[in-house]
C-alpha cells in the first residue's frame, strides 16, 4: 500500500490481489467522494471477470459510507457508464474493469459528471495521494443503493444520432469475445434491419475463447474466417469492456485502426464542416490529410482515453480518434463508444455505395503502416532514449508529446512509446506510398529494438 502500483496514468488497474483488492477498491469509493464531491448519484457499473463483482461491491461500500447514492448498473460496458454519468441527477461514474488486460487484472475507470474523465493531473493522483495519507472521510448519513440499467436508452440515443434508415442493409459477424458487448449488441441490432452472424456472444468471465482483444493477431482468425464462411459484408469485434471495435471488410482482411480513424474523421467533418477532429500521436499522416482536404483542423492529444477527452473538451472537438480502436464524439459527451463507429461505418457505406474494403483502400495504399508491435523490454525508458539517439541524427523532424516521434524526409515516420497500461513497448511506423520502405524500417527498428531488450 506504499506505493499504490495500480494507480496509472488514467486509470487504476494491476494484479489481483498483489496490486488491487476489495479494500484499496473500498477507499477508492471514499476517497472519490471525498475529492469529487458529485453533486448527484453515482453510476457503478462492472465487466465480466470473475472478481469484478466483490470488487464492484467494494466501491459501492465505499461510496455509500462517504455520503452518495449509489446507482448499481450492474454488468455492462464503459460507455454505459459514461452515458448514465451524462443523466439527469446522476454526479459520476466507475466502472470495475480491466478491458483487455489478461486474467487476474482488474481495475476502476473513473469519471466525473457527464463522463469527464480523471487522470493523474486531474483527480487522480489526488485520489491516490488521499488513500495514501489515510485522507478518508466516511459518514453516518450513509448512501443509498438502487439498482437501474441504462442499455435501452443509450441503444435509442445512439440511433437518434445515425438512424436505422440511414445504414446499409447487410450481413455481418459480430464478435463480442464473451466479454461485455454481446447483451448491448444484441439490443442495438435487433432495433436494425441487418443479418447478424454471432460468435461468442455470452459474457463469461473465464474467457474460454482468449481474452477478448482483437488487437491480438492471434485473435483475429476466427471472426475472418466467418466473414468469409458466412459471406458477410462486415465483421466487428470488441475487446472486454467494448469501449473499443474493430472492423474485418467482406474478405475477411482486418482493417487497421488508424484508417478507420480517417473514414469516420472524414463523415464527421463532411457533416460538421470546418470543425476540429483529435487524432493521437502514434500513427497521423492519413488523418491528417483528410483534415486538409476537407478543410477541418486537426489537434494531436497525448495517447489515451483521458488525455483524448481532455484535448476534446479543450478544442471542442466533434470526433477524436486513436489508432488502437477508440473512437470519441461530442455528441456522447466527448466520450468513446464501441457501438457508434460501426453504425457510422454501416451508414458511410450506404450513402457511398461502397464496402468498407473499397472504403479505406486508397488510404492505405496512400499511407502504408505497420500497425503496432508490442515488444516486452526490461527498461522502456532506456531503450527508448538509445533509440533516439540512434536515428535522431538522421530525422528532420522530432516529437516528444508522448513517448519518441521521428519523421525523415517528410517519406517515413516512427512513434514509439511505452504502454501506460502494461509492461510493453509499443512501435508504430507509417510512410508515405512506400510500403516497401516502411516494411523495411519497421523490420530494422523491430531488430533493434529486441537487441536492446
Amino acid at each position: 500500500m506504499n506505493s499504490l502500483p495500480a494507480f496509472k496514468a488514467y486509470d487504476v488497474r494491476g494484479k489481483i490481489p498483489e496490486e488491487l483488492d476489495e479494500e484499496l477498491v473500498y477507499k477508492i469509493g471514499v476517497a472519490y467522494v471525498n475529492e469529487m464531491r458529485p453533486e448527484g448519484k453515482v453510476a457503478t457499473g462492472r465487466d465480466v471477470r470473475d472478481s469484478s463483482p466483490q470488487l464492484q461491491e467494494a466501491l459501492n461500500r465505499g461510496l455509500m459510507d462517504a455520503g452518495v447514492d449509489v446507482v448499481d448498473v450492474g454488468l455492462c460496458g464503459a460507455e454505459t457508464i459514461y452515458f448514465a454519468s451524462s443523466q439527469a441527477g446522476m454526479g459520476g461514474g466507475l466502472m470495475v474493469t480491466a478491458s483487455h488486460n489478461p486474467k487476474g487484472y482488474n481495475g476502476i475507470k473513473p469519471v466525473g459528471k457527464n463522463g469527464a474523465p480523471l487522470t493523474g493531473s486531474q483527480g487522480l493522483e489526488a485520489l491516490k495521494q488521499r488513500i495514501l495519507n489515510g485522507n478518508l472521510s466516511t459518514t453516518t448519513h450513509k448512501g443509498s443503493l438502487s439498482s437501474r440499467g441504462f442499455t435501452e436508452a443509450m441503444c435509442d440515443y445512439f440511433l437518434t444520432l445515425v438512424p436505422p434508415d440511414s445504414i446499409a442493409q447487410v450481413t455481418l459477424v459480430a464478435n463480442p469475445g464473451n466479454g461485455c458487448a454481446g447483451p448491448t449488441a444484441k439490443t442495438l441490432l435487433a432495433k436494425l434491419d441487418v443479418d447478424v452472424h454471432w460468435l461468442y456472444p455470452e459474457p463469461d468471465g473465464d474467457f474460454p475463447n482468449g481474452i477478448p482483444n482483437p488487437l491480438l493477431r492471434e485473435n483475429r482468425d476466427v471472426t475472418a474466417q466467418a466473414v468469409i464462411q458466412h459471406q458477410a459484408a462486415l465483421g466487428i469485434a470488441w475487446d472486454g469492456d467494448f469501449d473499443r471495435c474493430f472492423f474485418f471488410d467482406d474478405h475477411g482482411q482486418f482493417i487497421e485502426g488508424y484508417y478507420l480513424v480517417g473514414l469516420l474523421a472524414e463523415a464527421a467533418l463532411k457533416r460538421y464542416a470546418g470543425a476540429t477532429i483529435i487524432h493521437d500521436p502514434r500513427l497521423y499522416w492519413n488523418t491528417q490529410d483528410v483534415a486538409a482536404h476537407l478543410n477541418g483542423k486537426a489537434v494531436m492529444s497525448k495517447t489515451g482515453h483521458a488525455y483524448i477527452k481532455e484535448s476534446m473538451r479543450r478544442e471542442n472537438g466533434i470526433y477524436g480518434g486513436e489508432m488502437s480502436a477508440h473512437h470519441y464524439f461530442r455528441d456522447f459527451s466527448y466520450c468513446d463508444s464501441g457501438m457508434l463507429p460501426w453504425l457510422m461505418v454501416l451508414q458511410v457505406m450506404k450513402d457511398r455505395g461502397l464496402s468498407l474494403g473499397e472504403l479505406v483502400r486508397e488510404r492505405i495504399q496512400q499511407f502504408p503502416c505497420s500497425g503496432e508491435i508490442n515488444f516486452t523490454v526490461s527498461d522502456a525508458q532506456a531503450v527508448m532514449q538509445q533509440i533516439a539517439d540512434r536515428y535522431e541524427p538522421e530525422s528532420d523532424a522530432k516529437d516528444l508529446l508522448d513517448g519518441v516521434s521521428l519523421s525523415f524526409h517528410n517519406a517515413w515516420r516512427f512513434n514509439l512509446r511505452a504502454s501506460n497500461t502494461e509492461p510493453l513497448l509499443r512501435l508504430n511506423v507509417e510512410s508515405r506510398g512506400d510500403e516497401v520502405l516502411m516494411q523495411d524500417q519497421t523490420a530494422a527498428l523491430s531488430s533493434l529494438i529486441q537487441a536492446l531488450a
